[in-house]
């Protein structure tokens, strides 16, 4: 009995997590990162700035713990990757499990985006760029043979800037998620030489 109720306080924490890092990135992206605070994103949540504490101690660590999530999901697709055959299929997985992470990620990018000045000043700015930087690069390595030449090098880097380009500048301009995701594969797919596929689900 007392597993179950300890199993119910956790799951609770978790929702309760879950739907103050949505509503937080809600507010970011409509009313800016700086015209935000800690106390509007409890109240709209209906807990009190005490409870909210107990989760994050700050609006940076709300924002941390979104990109740390985007950052496990590409190492999770890294290590994944590293251990299949270098292969034409492999790499259209590689694109379809890359595209997936960044249509997922894609509001948390654009709330980035919108509020650069403020989240460049981020203690761990230059580290977030750095993190960044190595896991595409190890995609990038991924996507080619060994001792690939510089040429398909950058069509690799190019696949994956495209994917992540494409997937929030033209979100609002496709009839819908699929028919964008359709067309940035199709492209990204022939960038790496990848045999074309459905996108599997």
């Amino acid at each position: 009995m007392e597993d179950n109720v300890r199993g119910d306080d956790q799951e609770r924490s978790h929702d309760t997590r879950s739907r103050l890092r949505l509503l937080a990135l809600k507010l970011f992206a409509e009313q800016g990162y700086e015209k935000t605070s800690l106390r509007e994103i409890a109240e709209q949540l209906g807990v009190t700035k005490a409870a909210l504490y107990y989760y994050f101690k700050s609006k940076e660590d709300i924002v941390r713990s979104l990109v740390e999530d985007y950052v496990a999901d590409m190492d999770a697709l890294i290590a994944w990757a590293k251990a299949q055959p270098r292969s034409p299929d492999t790499r259209a997985e590689i694109v379809r499990r890359y595209l997936r992470i960044v249509a997922n990620g894609a509001e948390v990018f654009r709330m980035l985006h919108q509020n650069q000045a403020a989240v460049s000043g981020f203690a761990n700015a230059k580290e977030r760029g750095e993190l960044f930087k190595e896991r595409m690069d190890a995609l990038v390595d991924l996507l080619t043979e060994p001792g690939a030449s510089l040429g398909d090098q950058v069509r690799a880097a190019s696949c994956l800037m495209s994917i992540s380009f494409c997937c929030m500048h033209y979100r609002d301009r496709a009839a819908s998620p699929a028919e964008l995701e359709t067309a940035v594969l199709d492209v990204a797919l022939e960038l790496v030489g990848a045999t074309p596929a459905r996108v599997t689900r």
